[in-house]
């Protein structure tokens, strides 16, 4: 399986591209939560200079945060910079949205999106709407200002399930998904892109997660591995605090810890203001007080955490389910666990 990592946009990002590329990982890829990290045109466009072979994407972007026109030229830009190394994720904006206090787009906004940037990275004309105008666009500058020979990389993030993956199906693209380890959950994503083409269809897909290598006699729940997946769990719980429908889900256990998170971050799920609450340091490495939080029920789910005979054969499993790439998302020490993972994989 290849391999890559995620990071948040912000200054000194394109030395970790740089490093990332020395050690032979295939992708990397920068976060789109404008109210939590930096801009991921600005940070990509920045390691787009410092490297020449490894593969930059944004994962996600979505139409609940960006125009087309606007994100099809930051993209496309970035292409004149990378030539054919860009990939795009497109979701309907589930995080960047929550951290707006809102809620996210559709899939039918999801896929009206992806069409349009889909046509106008390749430079074709595309329909642009405004409520109840509707005009035919395209790029009217070219040649050095953007790159629309070299093609670009769509994947469509996951998290909507089978709607979701249907839009992929529909526009021929791939699959990114944030924490999404079952085998099985996997086929049936494959299974919802693949209905409306042909059986043969092949695009690529991505799995977020985060990855700790145990030592050995080592406590798979003890605080170091707390410590490198608890980003992972508290933004699952941050969701589930911040959605009474999706808490209901969950076990007994689980929804305690919401609530608790609830309790320690001053707020109540129904507060207007509570996403200012919520969200802040999201994805971003944890306080200790908060490790009791991260139970290894959810750090089973969500993250990547054995030693490395257990890891592989977990990777194996998912890599037999149609998943291509795996992607980190480091906290601690991002070198060191880039190092570890280029171990692991590469």
């Amino acid at each position: 399986m290849r391999a890559g990592v995620v990071v948040s946009a912000q200054p000194g990002v394109e030395d970790l591209a740089v490093r990332a590329e020395e050690l032979g990982l295939h992708s990397f890829w920068v976060n789109d939560t404008p109210m939590v990290h930096g801009d991921p045109f600005v940070a990509l466009g920045l390691c787009a200079k410092a490297t020449s072979r490894i593969r930059l994407g944004i994962g996600v972007t979505s139409p609940a945060l960006r125009s087309a026109p606007a994100a099809a030229s930051g993209l496309a830009s970035l292409n004149a910079l990378a030539p054919g190394r860009i990939i795009c994720g497109v979701g309907t904006g589930n995080t960047a949205r929550r951290t707006l206090g809102m809620r996210p787009t559709t899939a039918a906004a999801l896929e009206i999106f992806t069409a349009a940037l889909q046509d106008l990275c390749a430079g074709r004309p595309t329909e642009y709407r405004e409520g109840d105008r509707r005009r035919d666009i395209r790029f009217l500058h070219a040649g050095a200002h953007v790159n629309t020979a070299d093609p670009i990389e769509f994947v469509v993030a996951a998290q909507g399930g089978p709607k979701a993956a249907a839009v992929a199906g529909r526009r021929a693209t791939g699959l990114i998904s944030f924490g999404l380890l079952d085998p099985a959950a996997w086929q049936a994503l494959h299974d919802a892109r693949r209905a409306p083409r042909t059986p043969d269809f092949r695009a690529n897909s991505y799995v977020v997660t985060a990855l700790h290598v145990l030592e050995e006699g080592e406590d798979p729940h003890g605080d170091a591995a707390r410590d490198a997946t608890g980003h992972l769990v508290l933004s699952l719980l941050a969701f589930a605090a911040d959605t009474p429908a999706f808490v209901e889900q969950l076990g007994p256990a689980e929804r305690e810890a919401a609530r608790r998170l609830l309790d320690r971050r001053g707020t109540t799920a129904t507060a207007p203001d509570r996403h200012t609450k919520l969200y802040p340091n999201y994805l971003g490495r944890i306080a200790p007080q908060d490790r009791d939080l991260v139970l290894p029920s959810l750090m089973n789910t969500l993250a990547l955490v054995g030693t490395r005979s257990d890891l592989l054969t977990r990777i194996n499993t998912l890599e037999q389910a149609g998943v291509d790439e795996l992607l980190v998302q480091p906290v601690i020490d991002p070198s060191a666990e880039m190092a570890q993972l280029a171990k692991l994989l590469t």
